[in-house]
């Protein structure tokens, strides 16, 4: 199975299957993505994306991203949910290029673990109850997708090693993500240079933070969400194969 999809517009859709748990069972494919923003689908983009049968969509972003840019397309009979799992907005193109970029992007990624709290639960709670294909995405589908990714594959049992790996591939797609912000901004300079970078260091980071605050994403899941057993199982049930 090919885990990236190739779309014009898109450039970090990924199907999330085929990862081992620890159980021995594996992360069904076609049943959970991880996408940049689906307000960039159209035409053949479109097409391609509706032939996945994907029936409900995870919107991460802030209200005013999805007022400026768009959503996923209204006309698609589409289930669409938008919780703003971030709540302390900055411009990553500004980002200090003195300061130790990876360890930033971990604190960041921990303020979304505690300020999101209540959208982060909701959008487990949608992921937990749908048997159909669904897909979560942000602007970049790299930071804040790449959280909820990292939750959902730890809850349901996949190695730290796994879900690195996951997370690192939006490196593939880090020129693209720069032609596009330069292509939106261009009277702008692009100071940070680790903008549209993604690599294993930033989730190792964040993963080990919540390890040392709660003791692993479990407990924190538990703790900090407030999310149950029941739920956690619903995850598993709806997306491991044996």
């Amino acid at each position: 199975m090919s885990r990236h999809i190739d779309f014009e517009r898109l450039h970090n859709f990924r199907d999330m299957g085929g990862y081992r748990t620890a159980d021995g069972r594996t992360v069904r494919w076609g049943r959970l993505y991880r996408s940049d923003s689906l307000a960039k689908l159209q035409g053949a983009d479109r097409d391609r994306f509706l032939e996945l049968g994907v029936r409900t969509v995870i919107d991460l972003r802030y209200p005013w991203e999805i007022e400026a840019k768009g959503r996923a397309p209204e006309d698609a009979g589409l289930d669409w949910f938008n919780f703003s799992i971030e709540h302390r907005p900055y411009d990553q193109a500004e980002i200090d290029p003195d300061v130790d970029p990876w360890r930033y992007l971990a604190d960041r990624f921990a303020e979304v673990a505690l300020d999101g709290a209540v959208e982060i639960r909701q959008a487990l709670e949608i992921i937990a109850s749908q048997d159909a294909p669904q897909v979560f995405h942000c602007a970049s589908g790299k930071d804040r997708t790449g959280l909820i990714a990292a939750l959902v594959l730890s809850l349901v049992g996949v190695s730290e090693d796994d879900i690195a790996a996951d997370f690192a591939l939006t490196e593939l797609a880090t020129d693209r993500l720069i032609a596009d912000w330069r292509a939106s901004n261009p009277t702008r300079t692009l100071r940070w240079p680790g903008y549209g970078r993604a690599p294993e260091t930033v989730i190792r980071l964040f993963l080990a933070d919540l390890t040392a605050e709660y003791g692993g994403v479990h407990a924190y899941a538990t703790k900090h969400l407030g999310v149950d057993e029941e739920l956690i199982g619903g995850l598993r049930e709806r997306l491991l194969t044996d």
